[in-house]
């Protein structure tokens, strides 16, 4: 089973191709380049440097977010043309999800942070339990002291992973004895993290409808914003 794998929830662009057994090949490029101009490029390198048919490919997988609304909507909107037009299936995987599983049987807590603005981060609490990543609390957006002071009372460490470690590791660093902080090279989503789990849904039957599925927000837009403003 070949699944190609996309993240484009934040500044990175990823692509991977993984079968059950190892990673046949992965691109990333942390670049702020358009989502839009970089995908369609990097899926025909991948395929070319491979020797691959886009025929191979037994089905696809994009980040559902949380991140950046406009990156979210290019990367499953190319996936959805895929699959319509080659008849595979689609698996969607939380962004959140991928980051942890880049820390794979860690002990403690994982808690990956992504950027959303105005001192918020995307968020979720996770630990490995069994050899399985297991989410322990719900995705949710929240100010990062707020998450802070929520995990000060842990008795067990808690490891930081995210591009929200730009902006917070010190805070965090000084306000938290139990934090442990990614290396660099893993602070970034990893599509074959994000293709290993959904060959784990995949293989539970869970995929997406083409029609109904769409990205996983967790606030509203800004120009949602500005019209729930001028309707008060």
């Amino acid at each position: 089973m070949k699944i190609l794998s996309i993240d484009s929830a934040t500044e990175v662009a990823t692509c991977s191709i993984i079968d059950e057994n190892k990673v046949l090949g992965e691109i990333s490029y942390n670049y702020k380049k358009q989502h839009s101009v970089i995908l369609m490029p990097m899926i025909d390198e991948l395929l070319e440097n491979t020797g691959l048919s886009i025929d191979s490919i037994d089905a696809f997988a994009c980040s559902k977010g949380p991140g950046s609304f406009t990156g979210l909507r290019i990367g499953m909107a190319t996936l959805k043309g895929l699959c319509q037009g080659l008849d595979k299936p689609l698996i969607s995987v939380s962004t959140l999800d991928a980051l942890a599983n880049n820390m794979a049987y860690t002990e403690g807590v994982v808690c990956p942070i992504l950027d959303a603005l105005r001192d918020n981060v995307y968020t979720a609490l996770y630990e490995f339990k069994n050899n399985k990543l297991e989410r322990i609390s719900e995705y949710k957006i929240i100010n990062i002291d707020e998450l802070i002071n929520s995990l000060e009372s842990l008795d067990k460490n808690v490891i930081f992973i995210g591009n929200g470690l730009d902006k917070f590791e010190n805070k965090i660093k000084n306000t938290l004895s139990n934090a442990v902080f990614a290396p660099t090279h893993l602070n970034i989503v990893s599509s074959s993290s994000l293709g290993s789990l959904a060959i784990d849904l995949l293989k539970k039957g869970k995929k997406e409808n083409l029609l109904s599925c769409s990205p996983m927000y967790l606030r509203k837009s800004q120009a949602e914003r500005e019209y729930d403003k001028k309707k008060e």
